[in-house]
């Protein structure tokens, strides 16, 4: 059953009902141009308490705004159902409890309506993944420093909060005074959750059962956790290929490591480390985003200190990266990028400028280069896409 809106919660959607209605009425007509096999939306989440929203044709990589589509919550973090016309929000608030909201897109138009909504029990609610086999949505509460799991109905309603996990930890940068989880991640086989968390240096790891949804501490009390250097901000994971290896890009510090998985024990251990700053380069360092190409052989990393797009080629055998390419990332602070679908095109959100800067990648080199379309979004941090 979808967990039922409460009536505090009726006020909010009326409220936000019409906002939707007054964004989409100026731009319905340039809105409702008919779809096609080749049409997808590209649903952007910003810090402007927004989703907006872009029309993309795949097969020529033209770029069309449509505008916002749903307004009132900081929905920082965007993803989409695998199958489903769904879309699910955060509402990354750090001041009060977190909360993910599942939106219907309309088809023909790209427009949202608000389906349901379910608290996550942590607060600061800043990434979402979905795993597919269970049907969950994972969520990582960066103020609370905590992980949720949430159920997903058969028609992509919300349904109930199945676990909320919060630990504790803390480094030696200023924004390290506590635990901040920025990530889910779960391994092949789907029974171990990964969470790098920034604030205390930490990839913790837990158990998940795909049947009950639920995450769970492998020690008992005691979490399990590989240790980062300290002030290094642990910020994505991503598995390659193969299984074997887990990449991590550690924000604070603008690293890339390399980290072979144990399985038969739950463990992780240092392979490589690599410098994601060019050398030399004396700014503030940050690393915001990282993906792998749909075949495995490249990684794609966000230099948000230097305002690039850094390529790495993966050795299939040993894990480890080489350096491709280094690029601008076509704006100013990228935040987060993603890889459309059919693997041929990558999306940045470019926060500080204002733009979502789009880039095409050959499968070949693994190389990207700037198509030329770009379209102006008020601080653009994420990015969904839904055909």
């Amino acid at each position: 059953m979808a967990k039922l809106v409460k009536p505090a919660r009726m006020a909010r959607y009326a409220t936000l009902v019409g906002l939707v209605a007054c964004a989409l009425s100026a731009q319905a007509m340039a809105a409702t141009l008919p779809a096609n096999a080749d049409t997808e939306y590209v649903y952007v989440g910003t810090l402007h308490q927004q989703i907006s929203a872009l029309r993309f044709d795949v097969a020529t990589g033209e770029l069309s705004a449509i505008g916002p589509v749903a307004q009132g919550l900081k929905s920082t973090w965007v993803a989409a159902h695998p199958v489903l016309p769904i879309l699910y929000a955060v509402d990354d608030d750090r001041d009060k409890e977190g909360s993910i909201t599942a939106y219907k897109v309309d088809r023909s138009t790209g427009s949202l309506a608000p389906i349901n909504d379910v608290r996550t029990g942590g607060r600061g609610t800043t990434f979402l993944r979905f795993d597919t086999p269970s049907s969950t949505l994972l969520g990582a509460n960066y103020n609370s420093g905590s992980v949720s799991s949430v159920a997903v109905n058969r028609d992509g309603s919300l349904g109930t909060l199945e676990s909320t996990i919060e630990e504790t930890g803390s480094g030696p940068s200023p924004r390290q005074t506590s635990a901040h989880a920025h990530g889910v991640t779960l391994d092949p086989s789907g029974r171990y959750a990964f969470v790098p968390d920034l604030g205390s240096d930490r990839v913790f790891i837990y158990g998940f059962d795909r049947k009950t949804r639920a995450l769970t501490q492998l020690d008992g009390a005691s979490p399990r956790a590989f240790v980062a250097p300290p002030g290094s901000g642990p910020r994505r994971l991503a598995f390659g290929a193969t299984g074997k290896y887990a990449y991590v890009l550690n924000e604070i510090s603008a690293e890339l490591m390399v980290l072979r998985w144990d399985a038969s024990n739950a463990q992780l251990s240092l392979v490589q480390s690599l410098p994601l700053s060019s050398e030399g380069f004396a700014g503030a360092k940050s690393g915001a985003e990282m993906a792998l190409s749909k075949d495995g052989r490249f990684i794609y990393v966000e230099d948000r200190g230097e305002n690039e797009l850094v390529v790495y080629r993966v050795n299939a055998s040993t894990g480890k990266l080489a350096e491709v390419q280094r690029t601008p990332s076509g704006g100013e602070k990228p935040w987060g990028f993603s890889i459309d679908p059919s693997g041929k095109w990558l999306f940045v959100a470019n926060q500080r400028s204002g733009n979502v800067s789009v880039f095409r990648i050959d499968h070949v080199t693994g190389k990207v280069s700037a198509s030329g379309q770009s379209s102006n979004v008020p601080d653009p941090t994420s990015i969904a896409f839904v055909k």
